[in-house]
């Protein structure tokens, strides 16, 4: 399997391992494959099997064998295995997948150590991180930035490990105390946090900026585990497959298999981008339903296909502060796609027009462009309020005894708003536990969330985190600073 730029298709193909530890293209750009690979319905009654009896890391072996070819196979299947146990994830199925009411699931992604869905793609990254870097005996720096659980997931995933420091930005201020505690109160050595001024648009581009200073990229070893690494977006396939293979019956012999869409609260588009994939793959999916908030410059493009990336200052700060993101990453791997892999198009949207203001369907190509990004690629989308989600909480809890945080609650009420347009069964991915969004979840239902027991002590640890202002040198100095002072 070849990897390819979404801004230079001509430029050298890569192995997988290659841009794992890379990240961002030098051109800017994202890695795709240079092809799907293919499921045919011989593929998915295996895979069915497989899951049944051998359980989800056995089936997250088979996805990446699909795209690695540079890892032998046995040691993918070890790999796999580390990251989906118990008890890093507290369920033995890893992606349990409930039933809410007729046509509507609820698929558990928040069952690793952070209780956010971004344990499922970071445990795995964790593993592949320090298998390939002692395979090479190097080492490397991780810039990141975080809306909330990208951070944590990071950190848990990566604490403690060799030849490996965390370095993650996140927006002063806009985190819930929880989301602050889970990553400030880590002291291990090569964790790092940053708190910088400004929202997440503006860490993500101080990451792009140091991730495109080819020099100090090369001489500090700098990667990424924003979704922008495609391994993430790998390692999240994997839970569309097991949720589709779990609301499905095995079709009989003659007999379309069933289709199933997704719902899915999304702000850099790394989670749903992952079900595009699946798609492509040849998954059953019927439609990909895109919830955002009141930060809904995706859902403005997918009905008038306007893609308008908002300042910071018009950024607003939300009840589900995870997609509280106006610049979505991902989404130019699915206009990508959608113009036909047009390298040179896609670099000119994501390289100068949305730096200039955005574009529209007419940059695109045309209609046609955006016919084929609703109808062939399934695409649709919806919002919600803060007063939606509340009610949405609120509601769940009373009829069905199911407390769901405010990102999930924004999935279930568009979920709930489309269902009539919806031809198939939905699953709505979950984002995190309420123990996480404490505040919403009390005014919604009266009363806090219960404390897991793993997160009881959570809050009473010191803080150890770093203010720095919103300036690409400042982040430079520091990271530089700090890898000559440690040796991890």
């Amino acid at each position: 399997m070849d990897y390819i730029s979404t801004r230079d298709a001509t430029a050298k193909a890569r192995s997988f391992t290659d841009i794992l530890l890379t990240g961002l293209s030098p051109d800017g750009g994202l890695f795709m494959p240079a092809v799907y690979p293919s499921l045919t319905p011989e593929l998915l009654g295996e895979w069915r099997e497989l899951l049944l009896h051998d359980g989800y890391a056995a089936l997250a072996a088979e996805v990446l064998k699909l795209y690695v070819d540079d890892i032998p196979a046995r040691d993918l299947e070890a790999i796999a295995r580390r990251a989906y146990r118990t008890p890093v994830f507290a369920d033995d199925e890893i992606v349990p997948v409930t039933r809410l009411h007729d046509g509507l699931f609820i698929g558990h992604l928040s069952e690793g150590p952070t209780a956010a869905f971004k344990d499922m793609a970071m445990q795995l990254l964790g593993e592949l991180f320090e298998y390939e870097l002692g395979r090479r005996d190097e080492e490397i720096n991780i810039l990141g930035a975080t809306s909330g659980d990208t951070g944590s997931s990071a950190e848990y995933a990566m604490r403690g490990r060799d030849n490996i420091r965390v370095f993650m930005l996140t927006p002063a201020g806009r985190m819930t105390p929880f989301q602050q505690a889970q990553m400030f109160g880590l002291d291990d050595p090569n964790i790092f946090n940053i708190a910088l001024e400004g929202v997440f648009d503006d860490c993500q581009d101080v990451v792009k900026a140091v991730s495109a200073d080819a020099a100090f990229k090369s001489k500090y070893a700098i990667g990424a585990v924003n979704s922008i690494n495609f391994a993430r977006l790998l390692a999240q396939v994997v839970y569309y497959i097991a949720s589709y293979l779990k609301v499905t019956d095995a079709p009989a012999e003659g007999e379309d298999p069933q289709r199933v869409s997704f719902c899915v609260p999304t702000g850099n588009f790394g989670n749903v981008c992952a079900g595009h994939i699946a798609k492509q793959m040849g998954l059953p999916i019927d439609r990909l339903i895109v919830a955002t908030n009141e930060n809904d410059v995706l859902h403005e493009f997918f009905t008038d296909g306007e893609y308008r990336p908002r300042t910071a200052a018009e950024t607003h700060a939300t009840s589900s502060p995870s997609m509280d993101i106006s610049k979505a990453s991902n989404f130019e791997r699915m206009i990508f796609d959608a113009t036909s892999r047009n390298s040179n198009l896609t670099s000119e949207l994501f390289g100068a027009k949305v730096k200039d203001g955005g574009f529209d369907a007419a940059d695109l190509g045309g209609e046609g462009v955006m016919e084929r990004i609703r109808t062939e690629f399934g695409f649709c989308s919806g919002t919600s309020t803060h007063a939606n989600r509340v009610a949405t909480i609120r509601r769940i809890n009373d009829e069905y005894g199911v407390l769901v945080d405010p990102h999930t609650a924004d999935g279930v009420y568009v979920a709930e708003q489309l269902a009539g347009e919806v031809d198939s069964p939905i699953v709505v991915l979950e984002t995190a536990l309420p123990v996480k969004f404490a505040d919403t979840i009390a005014e919604a239902i009266g009363e806090a969330p219960e404390v897991p027991e793993r997160f009881a002590e959570i809050m009473d640890a010191e803080r150890h985190v770093t203010d720095l202002p919103n300036d690409v040198d400042a982040v430079k100095a520091f990271i530089a600073d700090a890898i000559e002072r440690t040796h991890v």
